[in-house]
């Protein structure tokens, strides 16, 4: 624990704090997340954009041991900004909610006025435009010029008035005809291929290598504050905007000990879902019976965002996100087992040739259970 988050606790204000709801104890392991990854300077935009929207980052009334952690780290770097840019005002504007929180918390606590960051409050910021409101006033301003446009049209005298008056001769509606017929002809045919595809799609099995499957690092989990049987995981997958929440029905066969800092395989493109107010963006693979639940473990030396795939699927690119109506985890996941080796496995029955592929990665190498053979994977 650091000199600055016990100097906080001593202080009446941090007494004040009340218990954290669910939301803002998912808040609350996100931050730690992004701060026990080293990636708080990747996220000052993401930090700014959440003190936007409130007075502190757990959307408390009063700061947390949370925004004292953080200020830890945000705090240099914001000095940093403003020391070492030429237009200060930019830098205000771009960071004005950081730098609101920054001068709160170096009052609060105890810093030194030398080291504080030296605050200019006479700086005339322009007015923060938010970007929804400029698609909005975008969109106006196009439906404005249509309509100009189609109001210069009507008022626009046709150049011959006499031949707009004037009936079509017949070569000209045998024309016409023709080509309202080949449009017709067209667009039928267009449609029945269309209509092909669709069913000759629909007819055969997706592949594995829809599924994103990765190499995750859960960096921290906890109870989730309203089911018993669910944790509430923070996991690294690699992705560049930081780890991912994921709540995973594991209480009873772990203990929370055994989801603390280790290596597992991540499905990274399933439907986000809600449980219990948590919004949960990926699944923990694991092969089980009815008695027995063990991880997907990922060979020695694997680094969180590896690819993971089935054998012979490893050049293709997985769907960003599984479309539930199409069921395609359902109709591969009945399909994924282990061997006698302990090796998870997917069985292709159109696969004549290697009806059988083992889950792997670029060096081409397996992943197992610790002791489960003829495991149902999921």
């Amino acid at each position: 624990m650091s000199e600055l988050v016990v100097q906080f606790q001593k202080l009446s204000i941090a007494r004040e704090a009340p218990a954290l709801n669910r939301e803002q104890l998912a808040l609350a392991t996100q931050w730690d997340a992004v701060l026990k990854s080293g990636q708080v300077e990747r996220n000052l935009d993401n930090i700014n954009l959440c003190l936007r929207d409130n007075t502190f980052l757990v959307a408390t009334r009063v700061p947390t041991v949370t925004d004292v952690k953080l200020f830890e780290s945000v705090f240099p770097l914001t000095k940093q900004l403003v020391s070492s840019t030429k237009d200060v005002k930019d830098t205000y504007a771009k960071y004005r909610h950081i730098i609101r929180w920054v001068d709160f918390l170096q009052r609060l606590l105890p810093i030194e006025k030398t080291e504080q960051l030296s605050m200019n409050y006479d700086l005339e910021l322009p007015r923060e435009v938010i970007e929804k409101k400029k698609k909005a006033d975008e969109k106006k301003a196009a439906a404005g010029e249509k309509k100009t446009a189609e109001v210069e049209k009507k008022t626009e005298k046709p150049a011959d008035d006499k031949k707009q008056r004037g009936k079509p001769d017949e070569e000209t509606l045998k024309k016409l005809r023709e080509e309202a017929q080949a449009k017709k002809a067209a667009k039928k045919a267009a449609n029945a291929k269309k209509e092909a595809d669709q069913q000759k799609a629909a007819a055969e099995p997706p592949k594995p290598s829809v599924i994103d499957f990765r190499v995750g690092f859960i960096q921290k989990a906890i109870k989730h504050p309203d089911a018993d049987s669910l944790y509430v995981s923070t996991i690294d997958v690699g992705d560049e905007e930081g780890p991912r929440t994921v709540c995973s029905g594991l209480v009873k066969h772990f203990p929370l000990e055994a989801m603390q800092e280790r290596y597992v395989v991540v499905v990274c493109n399933l439907k986000p879902v809600n449980m219990r107010g948590i919004k949960s963006t990926a699944m923990v693979l694991c092969g089980s019976t009815d008695e027995k639940v063990e991880f997907v473990e990922p060979p020695a030396g694997s680094k969180a965002g590896d690819k993971v795939f089935f054998e012979g699927y490893g050049a293709e690119e997985p769907l960003k996100q599984l479309n539930p109506k199409k069921k395609m985890w359902e109709a591969l996941q009945p399909n994924f087992t282990t061997n006698a080796d302990l090796e998870v496995i997917f069985k292709d029955e159109e696969n004549k040739e290697k009806p059988v592929l083992k889950l792997t990665n670029a060096k081409g190498e397996h992943f197992k259970v610790a002791t489960i053979a003829g495991a149902q994977v999921r």
